[in-house]
């Protein structure tokens, strides 16, 4: 069993919690995440590692209540316990297997998306780590659904706060804040982008117009975690992946992301995914074959 350590509500229906579970939190990296059950029969839920503790054996994960499991999610409290913690799973974050020198000399942005701003944090946190300053931007649709600002802000070397209603920090689209920041002369070599698929799509549009590299974690899209149910396939380039087994990360101006987009939508209904599995044939689920080419 995995003890809840902590719980708090960052914002309506938004969750942080700490768990012990010194196993995972021994071996995991930024960019990985962990698949939770509340009960033996409870379902498989992924969620992305937002901190992790070495020394107290703790992972910090958030959430957001969208179906029945995160909402039964939310009602435990400190003292109760996960029956299942598994991880950690998926691909670290490239910087952690860059040479450490070789990354100092990139100037980085990275822009987080509402609840995507939980897997970006441990990413900035570790480059702080190792003396390194990235700047980024955070959005959210209102001021209060703003999350983990004030931890975002003692790592990044820039922090960049934009609201689409204006309500706090900048108005407008995180990629109105690019272009402003690239109109400023700031100049990156590589942008990570992490948050709704729609808000991916558009950063990546943006910046392959302005020649830099991005990486998008396709975490939103994926739903139990091992590959098997295939909801999360994704083309990238001229291959089939899926985001748990071969992500989450992936070059985000090689994703198709209208192709990811319209099967997020068709997999939630039993029709949609009869429809997806005559479409794709023997590479709908995972353990295609495909995955690892």
């Amino acid at each position: 069993m995995y003890k809840i350590i902590k719980k708090r509500e960052l914002t309506t229906n938004i969750y942080l919690m700490e768990v012990e579970a010194k196993r995972v939190a021994k071996s995991c990296e930024p960019g990985q995440f962990v698949i939770v059950r509340m009960d033996s029969e409870g379902e498989r839920i992924p969620l992305t590692i937002c901190d992790y503790d070495r020394e107290k054996g703790t992972i910090t994960i958030v959430f957001q209540t969208v179906g029945a499991g995160t909402k039964l999610m939310a009602d435990l409290q400190e003292g109760d316990s996960f029956h299942d913690f598994v991880g950690p799973l998926g691909c670290p974050s490239e910087f952690v297997k860059e040479d450490l020198e070789e990354l100092k000399k990139k100037k980085i942005l990275f822009v987080a998306g509402g609840v995507g701003t939980a897997p970006v944090y441990p990413q900035v946190k570790w480059l702080n780590a190792h003396g390194i300053a990235a700047d980024v931007i955070e959005g959210a649709k209102t001021k209060d659904l703003l999350i983990l600002e004030k931890e975002m802000e003692a790592v990044a070397g820039n922090l960049y706060v934009t609201t689409d209603d204006g309500s706090y920090g900048r108005s407008g689209m995180v990629t109105q804040t690019i272009k402003d920041l690239i109109a400023d002369g700031n100049q990156y070599d590589v942008c990570v982008a992490i948050g709704p698929m729609i808000m991916m799509k558009f950063v990546c549009l943006l910046t392959k117009e302005l020649n830099i590299p991005t990486i998008v974690s396709l975490n939103p899209i994926m739903v139990d975690g091992t590959g098997m149910c295939g909801a999360c396939r994704v083309t990238v380039g001229d291959k089939v992946k899926f985001a748990c087994v071969d992500g989450p990360e992936f070059d985000g101006h090689a994703v198709n992301f209208d192709e990811a987009m319209r099967r997020q939508q068709m997999y939630k209904t039993a029709e949609g995914r009869a429809v997806l599995k005559l479409e794709e044939g023997d590479t709908h689920h995972g353990g295609c074959g495909n995955c690892n080419d």
